[in-house]
C-alpha cells in the first residue's frame, strides 16, 4: 500500500532503508545539488542513517534544494567510494522506468516472467523506480538480469550497473518547480532468487562470454543450461522442428520452475542466433519470433520479447566474435 500522508519524510526513509538493508551494513548515501552543482557522498552504518539526527540532516539539505539518493546495493565497512569493487552484496534488482512509466508499470505487473516487486518508488509524475529483494546473485548476474530487464520492459539503459544509487523514499525531487514528493508503496516482502525471474537464457549469453570458458576452474562441470544450449543448437542446426524440440527439452527439464517457459526461451534463443549467423536482419528475426508465440502471449508482450531475445542473440554472436 502506498505511504500514508501522515508519516514524516524521516518516517517514511527509514522505512524504507529498513526494509532493504540488514542491520550492520553500510549503506551509502548521496546528496546532489540542482543549483548550485554539488555532489555530497556518505557512507555510513545503516543504523547511523537511521538515528534522528542523521535522517534530520538528509531532510535539512533536502529542503534546501538537495537530492537524496540511497545505493541500491550495501557496501564494504570502511569503503570511502562507491565503487563496483566496493559492493559487498547483490541485494536488489531495479527498473527504472523514466518514459511511458504508468504503460510499462502495468505490463510489468502482468507478466509472469518476474515476481512481484518489493517496492514500487514514484520519482516523478508517470515516473517509477521497481525494485526486487534478491539473495544468491553474483554482480556479473545482477547486471546481465538489470540489461535483460531494461529490455523487456523498456527501462533505462543507463540504470544497470550494480553501484547505481536509487532516489529515497520521503523526501523531494527537487528536479521540479515546485519539486515533486517521492513516494513508495510495497507490493511484497518476499526474498527472489534467479529461478523467480525466468531469465534462464541468460546462462547461455555468460557460456558465450569470451572467457566464461577458459576461466572456469573445472572445465569439464558444466550445468545442465549449458548442455541444453549445443544441444539445442545442434538439434535445429539438423532441422528439428521448433515446437517438437520445445516440447522435448521442457521434458528434460522438469526441475525448473516452470519447464514450457525455460524451452520456449531457450529454443526461441537458439533459432535467433542461426537466423542472424544465417544474414536474416534482425527485424525479420523479431518477426519470425513473433509469429512463433503470437498465439499464446498477448501481442504486445510477444513483440517485446522477440525483440529481447534477438538482441541477446546478437550480442551472444558479437561476443563469440571478440573471442
Amino acid at each position: 500500500m502506498p505511504q500514508h500522508k501522515t508519516q514524516s519524510a524521516a518516517d517514511v526513509a527509514a522505512d524504507f532503508l529498513t526494509r532493504c538493508f540488514a542491520p550492520g551494513e553500510s549503506i551509502a548515501l548521496l546528496l546532489r545539488r540542482e543549483n548550485p552543482d554539488g555532489i555530497l557522498q556518505r557512507i555510513v552504518p545503516l543504523e547511523r542513517a537511521l538515528a534522528p539526527r542523521y535522517l534530520g540532516w538528509l531532510a535539512h539539505e533536502n529542503a534546501i534544494g538537495a537530492n537524496v539518493y540511497v545505493a541500491a546495493n550495501p557496501v564494504h565497512s570502511g569503503s570511502r567510494k562507491r565503487t563496483k569493487e566496493s559492493i559487498a552484496a547483490v541485494r536488489h534488482l531495479y527498473l527504472d522506468l523514466d518514459t511511458d512509466g504508468e504503460a510499462r508499470l502495468a505490463s510489468l505487473r502482468a507478466s509472469d516472467a518476474v515476481p512481484i516487486p518489493n517496492a514500487v518508488v514514484s520519482t516523478s509524475l508517470g515516473k517509477y523506480q521497481v525494485l526486487w529483494r534478491v539473495d544468491g546473485f553474483t554482480l556479473e548476474q545482477q547486471e546481465n538480469a538489470l540489461k535483460l530487464l531494461t529490455i523487456t520492459f523498456g527501462g533505462d539503459s543507463a540504470c544497470t550497473d550494480c553501484n547505481r544509487v536509487l532516489r529515497l523514499p520521503g523526501f523531494l525531487n527537487c528536479k521540479y518547480d515546485p519539486a515533486y514528493p517521492v513516494t513508495v508503496e510495497y507490493p511484497g516482502d518476499s526474498t527472489w532468487n534467479s529461478d523467480d525471474f525466468r531469465l534462464d537464457i541468460l546462462a547461455a549469453d555468460a557460456l558465450l562470454s569470451p572467457d566464461s570458458i577458459t576461466s572456469r576452474k573445472h572445465p569439464d562441470k558444466h550445468s545442465n543450461s549449458e548442455r541444453d544450449w549445443p544441444w539445442v543448437l545442434h538439434e535445429l542446426a539438423r532441422g528439428k522442428d521448433a515446437g517438437k524440440l520445445t516440447r522435448k527439452l521442457a521434458s528434460r527439464r522438469a526441475d525448473k520452475p516452470n519447464p514450457l517457459y525455460y524451452a520456449q526461451r531457450t529454443v526461441d534463443a537458439a533459432s535467433a542466433r542461426l537466423w542472424l549467423i544465417e544474414g536474416v536482419p534482425i527485424d525479420d528475426v523479431v518477426t519470425m519470433l513473433v509469429v512463433r508465440c503470437r498465439f499464446e502471449i498477448p501481442i504486445a508482450l510477444c513483440s517485446a520479447r522477440a525483440r529481447e531475445i534477438a538482441l541477446t542473440a546478437q550480442r551472444m554472436i558479437a561476443r563469440r566474435k571478440i573471442a
